[in-house]
């Protein structure tokens, strides 16, 4: 009897102590999707969307979009795009853009009870484009931003970035882009996104072409998914009226 008198509240200190230390040790997540660009995560997506607006002239971006993270705090992601249209009252083709984004994971850490991630980078944008074909600005782009996200209740994350876009060389840009994701895990390995984008254009009369996206999809156990987007031009300034997306991600 006397053994166990001191066995027991050994086990009951010892109990403690590790539940106190996995309360410590234990670190936020953030739910890692892809469709987040605040994710840490490698995948490679193609991607097709075709856009209308009220002139009835049409365009459809073909895309190459990839990440990966090269250390534990950086992430590179890649995108590279081929456009087809109309604007110039014949069909034309021609590569439009390429990207290159460097991410640093800041910190993550706890607001409270709500797990948040920051991070900052920048995209490096070069002009692709034939502008006799209306395809392309003309200039090469330099942009960093800053983002955070936060991982609600149910999984959901809202991530509100701002980015600047400045030119390099060529015609003048100076673009503010204001961002906010939401981002809701569904069962099956299914998401539902959505994604509100309002750039402010200082160079040309504080011009806002802001448009929302809307998408759906889903991952198989094999690393593949699939995905739907539908898009609306909000605004005067909408650089489109509507738009239709798909996509298959490889993870």
């Amino acid at each position: 009897m006397k053994h166990h008198s001191v066995v027991i509240p050994l086990l009951i200190m010892c109990s403690s102590a590790m539940a106190t230390e996995v309360e410590i040790t234990t670190e936020p997540e953030v739910v890692e999707n892809a469709s987040n660009p605040l994710a840490k995560v490698k995948n490679v997506d193609l991607r097709l969307q075709h856009f209308e607006d009220k002139n009835d002239r049409k365009q459809n971006n073909w895309s190459l979009e990839g990440a990966f993270m090269a250390a534990d705090n950086w992430k590179i992601t890649y995108e590279f795009h081929y456009l087809q249209t109309d604007i110039n009252g014949k069909t034309e083709h021609n590569p439009e853009s390429a990207l290159l984004k460097a991410i640093y994971f800041a910190k993550d850490g706890k607001w409270g009870n709500t797990p948040f991630r920051v991070a900052t980078g920048a995209d490096i944008v070069v002009d692709l484009g034939d502008q006799d074909k209306g395809i392309g600005s003309g200039s090469d782009l330099f942009g960093p931003f800053l983002g955070v996200a936060f991982s609600l209740n149910s999984g959901q994350s809202l991530i509100p970035l701002v980015q600047h876009y400045a030119n390099i060389n060529g015609p003048d840009v100076s673009t503010t882009a204001f961002r906010v994701i939401m981002l809701q895990p569904l069962p099956d390995q299914s998401w539902l996104k959505i994604d509100l984008k309002m750039p402010v254009d200082w160079a040309h009369d504080n011009a806002i072409p802001a448009n929302f996206e809307a998408q759906y999809g889903m991952s198989f156990n094999n690393g593949i998914g699939v995905y739907a987007d539908g898009l609306v031009g909000i605004g005067n300034d909408r650089p489109y009226d509507w738009g239709l997306g798909l996509g298959v991600r490889f993870s």
